[in-house]
Formats: structure tokens, C-alpha cells, sequence
């Protein structure tokens, strides 16, 4: 497996007479395990989107494949559906990774593949279970099951730990380091600033426009998060700048 590196040069979008994203430049290193953070509204969905094909936007967008191009997988923060539906979560898998038609069984090397899917993200033992009687965190799960079939060279993350409880957290963390000991290049949008020191190899702050890019324990310094989250995004402060403020009560 050797995953692509993926350039992003001077992206903005506009949706209405809204910008969302402003000039917005860096680069994905291949095989790298690359989380984008900020604020909600701050554009890293849209950019994903943008990523995806799935939103018009200027500037470019460059991914280079190091030889033929290879599987992309996606995993939304949630994925609306019928839970009145009377699908297993095999069937489900079955259903989008399959081209089998979704009222018959799947064959038994896909079966194999989907129980195997299931079981690297905890969830082999949910196969039978219907999908309307998964919690939060185990429908998450299953949307990361699903984007091993087959594993991607590129993993496009949207908040994926975001209702996982603390099995299934574990269960992210271990799986995401097997992708990227294999060189799958993961791109990765998370509010657990924790999580994204410990797993990530750089990290990008965006909040509408670029406001930092380099090493977690270089960029996720108070002055560059009190920037990053706060309304209106300000030249980046000294660590001078931020003790003043906290000592006038204006951040906490």
C-alpha cells in the first residue's frame, strides 16, 4: 500500500454570499496521518466536500498517486438513514460494498470481508444486530468498517471520534496506526486536540482561512488555539499577549 500526497493551493469557497474558505494553501505529505482542526463553521468540512469533488471551488486541489490510482475511502461524522429498516448491519455493509442487489445474501467471500471489517473496529460480535438498535458510537463504527472494503490508500475523516465511548476511541486509534504503518495517507478533521497530539504528524488550523500548519506540539500552543477558536481570527499573539489577557480576564 503507498497512499498519494494531496496539494491544496489557494482553495476558497463561496456558498451564497457567504465565504467559507479563503485562499486556503498546504500540503499532505504521502503517507502521513494529516488532522485538520478549528472551530464549527470554520470551513473543514467544506474543504473535505471540496476535496471529494463534491463542492465547486477555486484554486486547485492536486492529489498525486505514486503510481495508478487507488482506493479513497470517506467516513462522515453521521450518515442519515431509515431505522425502521429491517437491515442487519451485514446486510447494510453488504448493501454499499457490494454490487450484489441489497435483498440477497452476500457470497461468501464477501461475508468474510465484512465480518473481517467488523471485527478490526470492534464489531464482529453486531454483524446480526439491526442497524436501527446500534448507538451512536457503534453506527460510527460500522461507517469505519465500511471504509475498509477494501483498505483505501487514502482515508478522508470527518469527525469520526466524535460519538465513540472509550472501547471504541481505542479501537479508532489502533486502526488508523495499522493504516499508516501500511502507508495509507489519512486525512483527518477532529475536535480532540488530545488525540490529535498524540496520533497526528502535522496538523492544520482553519478557521475560513489557513491560521497555521506544522507539528502538533509546535502548533497546538495556547496563543495559536485562542486564535484558531475565538470570532474574529487575529495575527497569531505571544505567549506575552495571551498571560495579559488571561490576567484581564479576557480568556480563560
Amino acid at each position: 500500500m503507498s497512499g498519494p500526497s494531496v496539494s491544496f493551493s489557494g482553495v476558497g469557497l463561496v456558498v451564497g454570499r457567504t465565504e467559507i474558505l479563503r485562499g486556503v494553501s498546504f500540503d499532505v505529505a504521502a503517507g502521513s496521518l494529516h488532522a485538520v482542526v478549528g472551530p464549527n463553521g470554520g470551513g473543514k468540512s467544506s474543504l473535505i466536500r471540496a476535496l471529494l469533488g463534491r463542492a465547486p471551488h477555486s484554486g486547485e486541489i492536486a492529489v498525486d498517486w505514486p503510481g495508478a490510482p487507488g482506493v479513497v475511502a470517506y467516513v462522515p461524522q453521521t450518515l442519515d438513514f431509515d431505522r425502521g429498516l429491517p437491515m442487519t448491519v451485514l446486510d447494510e455493509l453488504a448493501a454499499m460494498t457490494t454490487r450484489r442487489p441489497a435483498f440477497l445474501r452476500p457470497s461468501a467471500r464477501d461475508r468474510d470481508l465484512i465480518l473481517s471489517a467488523l471485527a478490526r473496529v470492534g464489531m464482529a460480535e453486531k454483524a446480526d444486530r439491526l442497524v436501527g438498535a446500534l448507538s451512536g458510537g457503534e453506527r460510527q463504527r460500522a461507517l469505519m468498517a465500511q471504509a475498509l472494503i477494501p483498505d483505501p490508500e487514502l482515508l478522508v475523516l470527518d469527525e469520526p471520534m466524535a460519538a465513540l465511548d472509550e472501547a471504541g476511541a481505542q479501537a479508532f486509534e489502533t486502526l488508523i496506526g495499522e493504516l499508516k504503518a501500511r502507508g495509507a495517507t489519512v486525512i483527518w478533521i477532529e475536535h480532540d486536540l488530545a488525540a490529535v497530539r498524540r496520533l497526528a504528524d502535522r496538523v492544520t488550523g482553519l478557521n475560513r482561512s489557513l491560521l497555521f500548519d506544522g507539528a502538533p506540539g509546535e502548533e497546538l500552543r495556547p496563543e495559536r488555539l485562542f486564535d484558531l477558536f475565538s470570532h474574529h481570527p487575529r495575527p497569531a499573539a505571544s505567549d506575552g499577549d495571551v498571560i495579559a489577557l488571561r490576567r484581564a480576564g479576557g480568556a480563560s
